[in-house]
């Protein structure tokens, strides 16, 4: 699945063109390298979100073409949920 319909249908962002904006503007990483909303995601990889100074990571443990809400947050495993200090 792509990377910018997984963060919309997981919820993690409310709309694909705000999770493509947020891959363009390199805010969203996977596995560690900034991903381009095209990107593949697959079961394993870490996403990390950067939401001016908070930055979300979690791991994929699930891909749902279309999910409830109830059902959204068992697409990912939350690992961090950081506030950047400056």
């Amino acid at each position: 699945m792509r990377l910018d319909k997984y963060l919309k249908v997981s919820r993690l962002i409310k709309r694909r063109t705000v999770a493509k904006n947020a891959s363009e503007a390199e805010r969203v990483l996977v596995n560690d390298k900034p991903a381009k909303p095209s990107k593949e995601v697959k079961i394993g990889d870490i996403i990390s979100i950067a939401f001016g100074k908070r930055v979300i990571t979690v791991k994929v443990t699930q891909i749902i073409e279309s999910t409830k809400k109830n059902d959204a947050a068992l697409m990912y495993e939350l690992i961090s949920d950081d506030l950047k200090e400056n």
